[in-house]
C-alpha cells in the first residue's frame, strides 16, 4: 500500500510555566473567565536562552534516541512551524547540522499553521517513497509567546510554546495515511502578518467565524480520512485533535458521536501550540501506554490558512 508507520515520538517544552493567575496580572482576565471559554488553565514559555531551534533539537533527539535509528538513516526531516528562529535557514537545515544528517537529506520548513504537522507527516510519506533512505524526522515546533499581542486578552490567554517529533519508517507494505488535506483562503479571521507590512507581526484572531469553521471542518474531515481508509470510527483506538480550544473539542466529539475517553487532550496544560500540538499530544499518548503497537490514531488539524488536515497514524 506504500505508506508510513509511526515508530518513536519525541517532545520539549519550556521550563516556565504561565498559569491563568499569572496573564491575570498583566491583562484584564481571570482563571474562571480562561478555563470555562477554552479548557486552559496554564501553558509554557520560552524564557532566556530558550529558542525553537532548541526546542526541536531537544525533541527530535528523544524521538532519535526512542526509535533506534541513525541520523544518517533520516531521508527526510520536516519542520511544521510559522515561527521559526530564522526566515532562512529553515528550522530543518539547522537540525541537519546540529543532528548530523547527511546533506543530501530533503530538509525545509512547512506552514499550515496549526494543521502544519498532519500536513508535514503526508508531505514525508510522499517524499520517503522516493527517497534512498526510508526513514523520516517530522516535527511540529512553536514559540507562540514570541508573535502574542498582550494587550488582547482574548487571544493571549490561548497560545503557548512547544515542539513534538515523530521518527517514522516508509514502506511499500504499510498502509497509507488516506490523509485528507485542504484550504480555504483567508487573511481576515486568523493571521500573522509578515515582515514587508505595516501592521504588528502578532496573531490575529476572530473568535466566532474561527469556531464556526473549526466546528464544521474537523468532524467533516475526520469521515472523510476514514471514508478514503474503508474503516469506521470504531476501528480508531485514538483522536488526536488539535488542542485549539476545549469548546471546540467538545463539540467535534458530540457531533462525531465517539467515546470521549478516546479523546483525551492536554490542552489544560499545553494551551494552543499551534503545528506543535498534535505531535505533543501523540507524544504524552505513546508515553503513557495509551497509544500501542498496531493501534491507530486519527490525527486531525484545522487552524490558519485557513487549512485542515486528517491522517490515520499506525504505530509500528
Amino acid at each position: 500500500m506504500n505508506g508510513i508507520k509511526l515508530l518513536s515520538t519525541g517532545s520539549a517544552v519550556p521550563a516556565k510555566v504561565v498559569t491563568n493567575d499569572d496573564l491575570a496580572k498583566i491583562v484584564d482576565t481571570n482563571d474562571e473567565w480562561i478555563s470555562t471559554r477554552t479548557g486552559i488553565r496554564s501553558r509554557r514559555y520560552c524564557g532566556e536562552g530558550e529558542s525553537h531551534t532548541a526546542l526541536c533539537l531537544a525533541a527530535a533527539r528523544q524521538a532519535l534516541a526512542r526509535s533506534g535509528v541513525k541520523p544518517s538513516e533520516l531521508g527526510v526531516c520536516v519542520v511544521a512551524t510559522f515561527t521559526q528562529d530564522f526566515l532562512t535557514p529553515a528550522a530543518a537545515c539547522l537540525l541537519q547540522r546540529e543532528l548530523g544528517l547527511l546533506e543530501d537529506t530533503v530538509c525545509f520548513d512547512l506552514n499550515a499553521a496549526c494543521s502544519g504537522f498532519v500536513y508535514a507527516l503526508h508531505t514525508a510519506q510522499c517524499l520517503l517513497a522516493a527517497a534512498p533512505r526510508k526513514y523520516g524526522l517530522v516535527l511540529g515546533a512553536e514559540v507562540l509567546s514570541r508573535v502574542t499581542d498582550f494587550d488582547d486578552r482574548s487571544t493571549c490567554v490561548l497560545f503557548g510554546d512547544g515542539a513534538g517529533a515523530a521518527v517514522v519508517e516508509w514502506r511499500a507494505d504499510y498502509p497509507s495515511l488516506h490523509a485528507v488535506l485542504g484550504c480555504r483562503g483567508n487573511d481576515e479571521c486568523l493571521y500573522a502578518p509578515g515582515v514587508n507590512t505595516s501592521r504588528p507581526a502578532h496573531i490575529h484572531m476572530d473568535g466566532q467565524p474561527v469556531f464556526r469553521f473549526a466546528v464544521e471542518a474537523v468532524p467533516r474531515c475526520a469521515k472523510e480520512v476514514l471514508s478514503k481508509a474503508g474503516l469506521g470510527l470504531e476501528d480508531v483506538d485514538r483522536f488526536v485533535f488539535h488542542q485549539a480550544n476545549q469548546r471546540i473539542i467538545d463539540f467535534a466529539i458530540k457531533k462525531l458521536g465517539v467515546d470521549p475517553d478516546k479523546c483525551t487532550g492536554n490542552i489544560a496544560r499545553t494551551g494552543n501550540t499551534s503545528a506543535a500540538s498534535v505531535p505533543l499530544l501523540l507524544d504524552e499518548l505513546v508515553t503513557a501506554g495509551a497509544l500501542r503497537s498496531g493501534q491507530k490514531a486519527l490525527c486531525v488539524g484545522f487552524g490558519g490558512g485557513l487549512t485542515w488536515a486528517g491522517a490515520l497514524l499506525e504505530l509500528a
